[in-house]
């Protein structure tokens, strides 16, 4: 599928995913899915697009007044629907400013991925500008700015703001995982603070990213994707719901930061999957070659979707931690997957 900047939003105990699509007429195309739990799985309702206009990045925002908008059409209560007719909004030089140099593909600075939101009773228009490679810009209270300016290995650079934990976080797009690229991108986050006048700081590309809210509790399963940092993995559609963890190499490694030790650890538990033979889990302290406390050993299971647990020993594991789990094994294939994770 040949999706591009997709946006999920919640209504009425459901979630409803919008993705711009090429369709079979070579046209893009809106089309919206729907699922009970955020993770998924998120099923076509429709069966056709929502609506095809040859437009994409669409960006959904409900105000107090529990009317949603697909930016530029009023959503019917259903999220599914819409009403009237679409509204084309011209851009201006005057409203969006004029692109820079060498690029005259688009007569202003906007290019894609649009984010539209409420903060503090100020509505912000956030969006990429200027294509190949770009910044990020934004509409707000009585201004136009620049958040972020182009840095990094990447192209596209789409933004998000959100308020979570009583603080304020930007997320883009960079090209700091391994193999990052112009088209590859991974996903950073940075706390901020507003201005007092409601304007945004100018933010830069960081690779400690945002201050961690909470501890992480260990003595409950935890899906395996929960990382804060990881080196050479893959995560994909889960049988078992939701997500895992695969494409699994030797040498491969997943960290989960401020692990709350706060008596003292017996055992390590995962649930593994593997059409391999055999495979490690050495669970590490404080980096990927820090103290190791346990190894879990893996064998095989049949199928890559046929899942197992799998519980070795702690020894050494107390007081707050941050906990490496590094894959281990032979052979030129993947090892295994890990579903969920438990001391």
């Amino acid at each position: 599928m040949n999706a591009w900047a997709v946006q999920v939003i919640g209504r009425n105990n459901k979630f409803y995913y919008y993705a711009p699509v090429r369709h079979n007429s070579g046209q893009m195309a809106i089309g919206v899915r729907v699922s009970n739990n955020i993770l998924g799985l998120y099923k076509d309702v429709l069966g056709k697009p929502l609506v095809t206009n040859n437009e994409f990045d669409p960006t959904v925002f409900i105000d107090d007044d529990r009317n949603p908008n697909l930016w530029y059409m009023k959503l019917n209560q259903d999220m599914i629907s819409y009403s009237g007719s679409r509204t084309k909004i011209t851009l201006t030089t005057t409203g969006f400013g004029t692109p820079t140099s060498g690029n005259s593909r688009k007569p202003t600075t906007f290019e894609e991925g649009p984010w539209f939101y409420k903060c503090n009773n100020l509505y912000y228009l956030v969006y990429a500008a200027n294509y190949c490679s770009e910044n990020i810009q934004y509409h707000g209270p009585y201004t136009r700015g620049v958040i972020m300016v182009m840095e990094g290995a990447i192209f596209n650079n789409y933004p998000r703001l959100i308020d979570f934990g009583g603080n304020s976080h930007f997320f883009y797009n960079n090209g700091a995982l391994q193999g990052g690229s112009r088209y590859t991108c991974s996903v950073a986050v940075k706390q901020f603070v507003y201005n007092s006048d409601g304007l945004i700081p100018m933010i830069k590309m960081l690779t400690a990213g945002a201050p961690q809210i909470s501890t992480m509790n260990p003595y409950v399963c935890q899906e395996a994707e929960t990382m804060a940092w990881s080196s050479g993995i893959e995560v994909e559609v889960c049988s078992k719901q939701g997500m895992d963890v695969g494409s699994i190499d030797n040498g491969d490694y997943i960290k989960i930061k401020g692990g709350a030790f706060c008596s003292r650890a017996k055992s390590f538990s995962a649930c593994v999957a593997s059409a391999n033979s055999s495979g490690s889990i050495e669970i590490r302290l404080g980096s990927a070659t820090g103290t190791l406390v346990s190894t879990c050993t893996v064998s095989g299971t049949g199928r890559w979707q046929t899942w197992t647990t799998v519980t070795c020993p702690v020894n050494g594991a107390t007081r707050m931690q941050d906990l490496f789990l590094w894959f281990t094994g032979s052979g030129t294939s993947y090892l295994f997957n890990v579903k969920l994770v438990a001391v």
